[in-house]
């Protein structure tokens, strides 16, 4: 049950920082949801307290001309330095919406689902053997990055969340690292 667990774990956490519900990915290199990277049951969600802001969402480009590229890697003091093969990196825009649902992840708690129409507002980025992800067509603006490694046990590291901001035509780099 945990593999099963931590597998869904990395297609959460994206999802609800863009604000979008779970979908099924069956996979772990699907899209980070922040919604079950805390610990505990379902039953012990965190309730939303920010409604969906659609007025703030509609405010927002969904395409750009803005690059987000970078490296996502995990220290443990066990394996050392391990990097994030096969991942996938997500890249939402911070709102005061996905900015509760990161609060709530990095606290190890689990949020309820989200709305799911701000799904067509995130992008994200597979990472190469080394770790290394790019990301195109960002709009300008402020983002939270994030994604995690697969540990050799199986399960996955802690969320690995960076906040940037980035404009037009601009090439941001993001040491995605902890």
């Amino acid at each position: 049950m945990r593999h099963r667990r931590t597998g869904w774990w990395l297609a959460l956490v994206g999802l609800v920082l863009s604000g979008c519900e779970m979908l099924p990915t069956g996979g772990p290199t699907q899209p980070v949801d922040i919604e079950e990277a805390g610990e505990g049951t379902p039953s012990g969600t965190v309730e939303r307290q920010v409604a969906f802001p659609a007025e703030e969402y509609a405010k927002l480009d969904k395409q750009g001309s803005a690059v987000v590229k970078g490296w996502l890697r995990y220290t443990s003091s066990a394996e050392g330095t391990l990097v994030g093969k096969n991942e996938t990196v997500s890249i939402a825009p911070a709102t005061r919406y996905s900015a509760e649902a990161a609060e709530a992840a990095l606290a190890g708690k689990r949020i309820e689902p989200a709305d799911p129409r701000a799904r067509e507002y995130t992008h994200y980025a597979k990472t190469n053997d080394n770790g290394y992800f790019e990301a195109t067509g960002i709009p300008a603006g402020v983002f939270y990055v994030a994604g995690s490694v697969r540990l050799p046990d199986g399960s996955r590291s802690p969320l690995i969340l960076k906040q940037i901001e980035i404009g037009d035509g601009q090439t941001r780099e993001v040491d995605l690292s902890r």
